[in-house]
């Protein structure tokens, strides 16, 4: 499934985001501190570490939602650095977040749609109601907007407000509100954070289809490690704001530094992949 904006267009396998000594502090607060990290089309890419490592202050700053104090990002050839989210989100650049963040009295199906703004040349408003040439647009996003809840498994829940659903399956649906941007790049923060061993494994499901067979890139913050090192082909492992490590899933789990960030002193691996 291709999505209606070009501009994060790249081979797989190329680099398409370039991250380079960005910094974000807070008063005191050195929040992320010189994190460099490039990523290529296509690739799954998970970011770890422990409670304040700088995980999701560095997602802030490719979407938008915080400016670097220092570095540069670059998307698909793009200085994309302190630009307004609206603009990143526009150049293919969607995320989710750690908490959810739907609009509670709208259903299911609404809030995706919402999803599709930066496709609509109507704009959000006049495409909902059919006048005129937003008609047409809004029926093709309609579609688009089935399609995704047919391939998230929502089908029954289609005209259901998402605030009567249970916490895994509005995880799905932001998911889904995400996915509705078509974009090159995906930024999921803790996705399954708060879900129980199923919910998870349907996640992970997802998560892994629309990497392998849409070819989106994808850059995930998460806490159970057992999902990360089964799913990701590249991790980073962000301590106190600076990254410690950076290589392969099982390269990660015997990495002393990324032991002692997680647990304090140098312990098995299968107790890595636990914690």
């Amino acid at each position: 499934m291709s999505g209606d904006v070009n501009d994060g267009d790249a081979s797989r396998g190329e680099e398409q985001l370039v991250i380079s000594g960005v910094s974000k502090h807070f008063g005191g607060v050195r929040a992320v501190e010189g994190v460099t990290l490039s990523v290529r089309a296509g690739e799954l890419i998970s970011v770890i570490g422990p409670n304040g490592a700088g995980k999701t202050s560095l997602l802030n700053m490719i979407s938008g939602f915080y400016r670097p104090d220092t570095g540069a990002i670059v998307f698909a050839g793009k200085d994309i650095t302190g630009a307004r989210p609206s603009h990143i989100a526009a150049l293919g650049i969607a995320r989710t977040f750690q908490n959810i963040a739907l609009f509670a009295g709208m259903t299911v199906l609404d809030n995706i749609m919402l999803g599709r703004h930066v496709h609509m040349k109507a704009g959000v408003l006049s495409s909902f109601v059919y006048w005129g040439l937003a008609q047409k647009e809004e029926i093709a996003h309609r579609a688009r907007a089935e399609e995704l809840i047919e391939f998230l498994e929502l089908e029954d829940l289609r005209k259901q407000p998402t605030s009567g659903l249970a916490y895994g399956l509005r995880k799905r649906v932001e998911l889904a509100r995400a996915l509705a941007l078509d974009p090159k790049l995906l930024l999921l923060d803790e996705p399954m954070g708060g879900m129980n061993q199923e919910e998870k494994e349907d996640m992970a499901r997802f998560i892994l289809d629309v990497n392998q067979q849409w070819g989106t890139t994808i850059i995930l913050i998460e806490h159970d490690m057992a999902v990360v090192m089964d799913i990701s082909d590249r991790v980073a492992v962000l301590d106190r704001g600076r990254k410690i490590a950076e290589g392969g899933p099982g390269e990660m789990q015997s990495n002393p530094d990324v032991i002692r960030a997680y647990l304090g002193t140098a312990k098995t691996r299968q107790e890595v992949v636990a914690a």
